[in-house]
């Protein structure tokens, strides 16, 4: 990575105010590559890494949202706002409730998927819908992380996935610990993080965690929606604490979003960015430092002993004792918004180098929208998911350990049938076998809802592929339940007596039946909102499946505009199969083959839908995972 370039000197814009007091505010100059190394009063400058990140500046301009009502009217939200802010910045967003700071921060980091107005800039140029998410990362509210991981391993996995380099592929760890220690979390790097079922770490620790995320993706502009929201002030003040380093040692442009911040916490922002609401319009866009003196030109000094940002928010906030939202809108719209135009202009036309030239200049990057190839995608997806799943007891017991109980199970249920039994005992053992290898998948299908979500956040990052999410949970989960199945069926084969000379027929089938299902509920759980919708979505069509299987309905019984089921039925077809090979053997069994309305030589077909109906499943299930339940905003 190259380092940045040495700050370029500032220029000063004087502005009057209407006491006739003028005020100095310090605008960057046209480069590209400035880094503001001029720390607030009280915070100890920080020096510039050799290893900074590509500098890349942010314009945007006119950046409007308005919603659409009931009654045909519309809703603005934001009014038209413009700014520019150059690498190395850390820039707080804030304002009252609604004023619209948070969908701001949503459409510069093209994370808005409602429709809005106006354009973002990168280095001066249009940002590339493609390329955007190599340079960028957001960090939002939530923190997303399976409750099994380690600290270690969450901020290892966002560095080898989002390397822009070969060289830094290499060189993770080195990464990592200083990000650890840096988000002050290097006691706990070896904790999981835990969840709402599992012990892990804090709630201040595990939002540092997803900031280190974020800031191990080496993305020159970081966008942060209320990082320190719900936390403690010394959670807080360790966070901000913590962007600010890396914004100053790696040249990174990090946009925070946070409201009413103790004064330790505001000074270490360079640049604020305050609106107002009902609409949301900008009040200030300058720096930090200098926003109680703009207050105080304005004819509004911030009281002794009071915190500015705090009386900041109740200048601009309407209907407040102290709102003066209005005096304040028509000051930024006389005294800066001149000179923040004629720098937006000025950014556009001095244009620093596109994200595809960013790429290009560095020694290893691919080309496209993933940092690394599918490969190594693939690759850190199964270490994690093969890591959280040997942690977790229910990963491992449901689908291995529950399916060899139930087979015991049902073996003595039906004990030594196979040589004391008749056909319709067999019948009777092979429906109910079957019915629980397609039950057996449906507890599973929480567990992949669950991934899902962690899925939809890392893939907006374009972290990986939903392809290689699939892959690598299905090298994983299907062997496992594939194993319990197997089991499940040999032990209650072996329990029931039947005879060894139809095992092999009685497992191929049975566990063709149960990769089947597999891949149904898959496309379920893609598909469904929650568990409980998953399970509403896939009992009807488990319940048809099971009952049209040729002896609970026949293909002579079932009605004529419903007979067209058993052509698909995955059931009817290993029934089919198996009893035409054992019925022979006991008494009326050839007189039930034929009321079955079984016909020979469908073996081979049966064989064919069912492979069809697994490729088709597994195609949905990805087709749903990039279509269905994306983040909408």
């Amino acid at each position: 990575m190259a380092p940045l370039a040495p700050p370029a000197q500032q220029s000063v814009i004087t502005h009057a105010s209407p006491a006739g007091a003028t005020l100095a505010v310090r605008q960057p100059a046209a480069s590209t590559s400035i880094v503001p190394s001029n720390p607030a009063p009280g915070v100890a400058p920080i020096a510039r890494s050799p290893l900074a990140l590509p500098s890349t500046s942010l314009t945007f301009k006119d950046l409007a949202f308005s919603v659409p009502l009931p009654n045909g009217e519309t809703k603005t939200i934001l009014e038209p706002c413009s700014g520019h802010f150059e690498p190395g910045q850390l820039v707080a967003f804030m304002g009252p409730s609604g004023c619209g700071k948070s969908t701001l921060l949503d459409m510069l980091a093209m994370k808005k998927t409602a429709r809005y107005s106006g354009e973002v800039l990168v280095n001066g140029h249009a940002r590339d819908q493609y390329l955007f998410r190599r340079v960028a990362a957001y960090v939002g509210q939530e923190d997303v992380m399976p409750a099994h991981w380690k600290v270690r391993e969450a901020i290892q996995f966002n560095a080898a996935l989002k390397a822009q380099s070969t060289k830094s592929q290499g060189s993770d760890d080195g990464v990592v610990d200083l990000l650890l220690e840096a988000f002050g979390l290097d006691g706990v790097a070896d904790t999981c993080i835990g969840g709402a079922s599992v012990r892990g770490i804090s709630g201040g620790q595990r939002r540092r965690v997803t900031l280190a995320r974020g800031v191990a993706a080496q993305a020159s502009i970081m966008f942060c929606d209320e990082p320190t929201s719900g936390l403690s002030a010394t959670d807080a003040e360790l966070c901000i604490k913590a962007l600010r380093v890396i914004a100053k040692r790696l040249g990174v442009l990090i946009l925070v979003v946070i409201h009413q911040p103790r004064i330790e916490v505001a000074q270490m922002f360079d640049t604020l960015l305050l609106l107002t609401a009902n609409p949301g319009r900008m009040t200030y866009l300058g720096p930090m430092d200098q926003a109680a003196a703009y207050m105080e030109a304005c004819g509004r000094a911030v009281p002794e002993y009071v915190n500015p940002t705090d009386y900041f928010l109740d200048l601009v906030t309407p209907g407040l004792k102290l709102d003066a939202s209005g005096l304040f809108v028509e000051a930024f719209n006389q005294r800066l918004k001149p000179a923040i135009c004629e720098q937006v202009n000025r950014a556009c036309q001095n244009r620093g180098q596109t994200v595809q030239q960013i790429l290009e200049a560095t020694p290893g990057a691919l080309p496209g929208k993933f940092a690394v190839p599918f490969g190594q995608q693939f690759s850190q997806l199964l270490r994690r998911k093969l890591a959280i799943t040997m942690r977790n007891p229910l990963a491992i017991g449901m689908p291995l350990i529950l399916p060899v109980v139930m087979g015991v199970v049902v073996g003595v249920m039906f004990l030594d049938i196979g040589n004391k039994g008749q056909i319709k005992d067999v019948i009777a053992f092979i429906f109910i076998l079957m019915s629980l290898l397609c039950l057996g998948g449906i507890q599973l299908m929480p567990i992949q809802i669950e991934e899902r979500n962690f899925m939809k956040y890392e893939t907006s990052e374009a972290l990986y592929s939903e392809a290689a999410s699939v892959l690598a949970s299905f090298c994983v989960d299907v062997p496992l339940a594939f194993m319990g199945a197997a089991y499940q069926v040999l032990i209650a084969f072996v329990i029931a007596g039947m005879d060894s000379e139809y095992l092999e027929l009685f497992f191929f089938w049975a566990m063709l039946l149960f990769v089947v299902y597999d891949s149904f509920y898959s496309v379920i759980a893609a598909v469904a909102e929650d568990a409980q919708q998953a399970q509403a979505l896939a009992t009807p069509i488990i319940s048809i499946f099971m009952l049209f299987n040729g002896f609970v309905v026949s293909k002579t019984g079932a009605p004529a505009w419903l007979r067209w089921v058993f052509f698909i039925s995955p059931n009817g077809y290993a029934m089919q199969a198996l009893m035409e090979r054992i019925a022979p053997r006991y008494p009326l069994g050839d007189f039930l083959l034929q009321r079955s309305g079984y016909v020979d030589g469908e073996n081979l077909q049966g064989v064919v839908v069912m492979a069809c109906l697994i490729v088709v499943f597994r195609l949905l299930q990805l087709a749903a995972l990039r279509r269905f339940h994306n983040i909408q905003k």
